[in-house]
């Protein structure tokens, strides 16, 4: 397991990129989406770490941009949105792949017939992506599956099923978070600084091929198997802990 705090301090940060997924990363698992709790403190640290890594800092997540900005508010980081589907460089308005939403609109309201069916679980509806969160319904996992596969099936090869934590996801297949990094990589303050990125879920595995190949360093949130990060930390608390460290550390400068 890596010591974020020992190897990961600013003078291994200078000159990096810093990426970080957002739930089960920056913010503790929750039963629903709209009940993850952003502690007091967080934003600001975050923006303390930003200011200097001259803005190079962003936020990367399966959630919709604008959500990100209502969790960290008051603050408004760069980010990568619904896993590559939106992308957000600096404080203009997110560029989206929004073509492909009216193709989802068959599996929309399908999906929402088949939720009366299936209590416990959660239909989330970003627009470019369809997510069904079946944390208290997982006795229901099966034909879940089932109408999902079937339901991507329909959508054709410009869709894949994404699989989560306890969520089953259909969403552009050319799109991912190592597209959405790729699309910041291209652009200032990002632009020439090797990647830092921290993930906790199958979904950042291709964040974390994109980051080894260029040399940066991938970092898992959890439990080590089956993924191709090179280093690993225990849980978002301890995330927050060396992100706090790093806000209120003078190493480095100011």
């Amino acid at each position: 397991m890596i010591d974020l705090p020992r190897q990961l301090g600013w003078s291994a940060l200078h000159g990096r990129a810093l990426y970080l997924d957002v739930d089960g990363t920056l913010l503790d698992i929750a039963p629903s989406p709209d009940a993850v709790v952003v502690p007091g403190a967080l934003p600001g640290a975050l923006a303390r770490i930003a200011q200097r890594l001259d803005g190079a800092l962003a936020l990367v997540s399966g959630r919709q941009i604008d959500t990100l900005d209502r969790l960290f508010h008051p603050q408004r980081f760069p980010a990568v949105g619904v896993h590559g589907a939106e992308v957000r460089a600096d404080s203009a308005p997110a560029t989206t792949a929004g073509h492909f939403a009216r193709h989802l609109d068959g599996a929309r309201a399908a999906l929402a017939a088949r939720m009366t069916q299936w209590p416990g679980a959660l239909l989330e509806d970003k627009g470019l992506a369809l997510a069904v969160h079946y944390r208290d319904a997982a006795a229901l996992e099966g034909v879940i599956r089932e109408t999902m596969q079937r339901l991507a099936a329909l959508a054709g090869a410009e869709f894949t099923l994404l699989q989560g934590k306890f969520v089953l996801e259909l969403k552009p297949a050319a799109l991912s978070k190592a597209s959405g990094i790729s699309t910041l990589r291209d652009v200032a303050p990002f632009a020439d600084r090797a990647p830092v990125y921290l993930g906790d879920d199958v979904t950042d595995e291709s964040a974390f091929a994109l980051v080894n190949e260029a040399q940066g360093l991938s970092v898992r949130v959890g439990p080590p198997a089956g993924t191709l990060a090179r280093y690993r930390v225990d849980a978002p608390a301890a995330v927050r802990a060396w992100l706090h460290g790093l806000a209120d550390s003078q190493e480095g400068g100011p």
